[in-house]
């Protein structure tokens, strides 16, 4: 395949019309602000912004714990099975624009059921709407449930508890929240469980943590895939292991630049993993938050780093080698990719 061929004048074209797996997306930071307000009407919840303007004005983050704060607040408008439907659907539809072919969803149930939500509201809601979108815009999705690491491992445990007659309906567990301070080792026994009962794992590391807390994800918990991981890169030994075992990790530039953990774009390693052979694929985490669903995150991205057609093609195809899906289906979506790259005149 002759990338080169490929302009940097199209190469925006390219990367908005490839087919893409989506791995590392929280659904309660999809919530956009006019969403937020308009299922604050429904439920009769008083927020403490009196604009979808005021609101959005907000999210200037200085750290991960900033963002958390308000993306906190912003979830305490679900309340309803269909509020759960309504915020999923909404994401659906814009990863339908940005060709999004596959979503592996987390999801943060501790967040609600702390307000009385219960288990089976926050989860048939979210099912429902990945059932929808399937059917209705041929997407395929999967929901990952993540404990929050602020809390504690035995609330973990009663997390899992509770979603296990829902079990059908969610493909694995992740851990996410606060980091700092919160070491993959305080979780050791709930992902063994979790494992026990045939869960995919996956948890959040090396974001604002040190490199030590990726080697704990994946020798303490036996994770299969890594979220964020880029402070991977300060470990040589452990980027070498990364590379050699193909260990996937889903990174978020710009979540990564709105929370501080690069200074700009331009200064991101996201070229440097590429170059060093690791499985890195594009993401946008929390994107009502962070100015950007997927599409963004490949231009702003490519347009901050020296990447080319090349990059892009080997993203796609991380993006479906870590996916929790049969072969077979990675191999559709594979040739989708070439047969999308040929159109382009690579």
């Amino acid at each position: 395949m002759n990338v080169a061929a490929i302009s940097p004048e199209r190469l925006s074209d390219l990367l908005r019309a490839m087919p893409k797996a989506e791995l590392h997306m929280h659904i309660e930071g999809s919530l956009e602000p006019e969403l937020i307000f308009a299922l604050a009407k429904r439920n009769d919840v008083r927020l403490r912004y009196k604009s979808v303007e005021e609101l959005r004005a907000a999210y200037a983050f200085t750290d991960l714990q900033s963002f958390l704060d308000i993306y906190y607040a912003g979830a305490s408008v679900l309340q309803q099975p269909q509020d759960f439907y309504d915020m999923a659907w909404a994401y659906f539809q814009r990863a339908k624009t940005d060709n999004v072919v596959h979503a592996e969803i987390f999801f943060d149930p501790q967040t609600h059921t702390a307000r009385q939500v219960s288990m089976r509201t926050v989860i048939t809601g979210l099912h429902r709407a990945c059932v929808d979108a399937q059917a209705q815009l041929g997407i395929s999705s999967s929901l990952i449930l993540c404990f929050l690491r602020h809390l504690s491992e035995e609330e973990a445990f009663d997390t899992l508890e509770e979603a296990w007659p829902f079990k059908d309906m969610f493909v694995g567990v992740g851990l996410d929240s606060s980091e700092r301070g919160h070491p993959p080792e305080k979780f050791e026994r709930v992902f063994k469980r979790a494992a026990q009962l045939g869960f995919k794992l996956v948890a959040h590391a090396g974001e604002e943590g040190p490199p030590a807390y990726i080697w704990s994800a994946l020798d303490v918990l036996k994770v299969q895939r890594i979220d964020h991981g880029v402070q991977a890169i300060h470990d040589e030994a452990l980027m070498a292991r990364l590379a050699k075992e193909r260990i996937p990790l889903t990174v978020c530039p710009l979540s990564n630049q709105k929370l501080c953990v690069f200074p700009n774009l331009a200064d991101h390693n996201l070229g440097q993993m590429l170059d060093q052979g690791l499985c890195v694929m594009l993401n946008s985490d929390d994107p009502a938050y962070f100015g950007g669903y997927l599409n963004e995150n490949f231009v702003q991205t490519f347009a901050a780093l020296p990447l080319n057609a090349s990059h892009a093609y080997q993203l796609a195809c991380n993006s479906f080698e870590a996916s929790f899906v049969p072969e077979a289906q990675k191999q559709v979506w594979r040739a989708q990719l070439d047969d999308c790259f040929q159109q382009f005149g690579a």
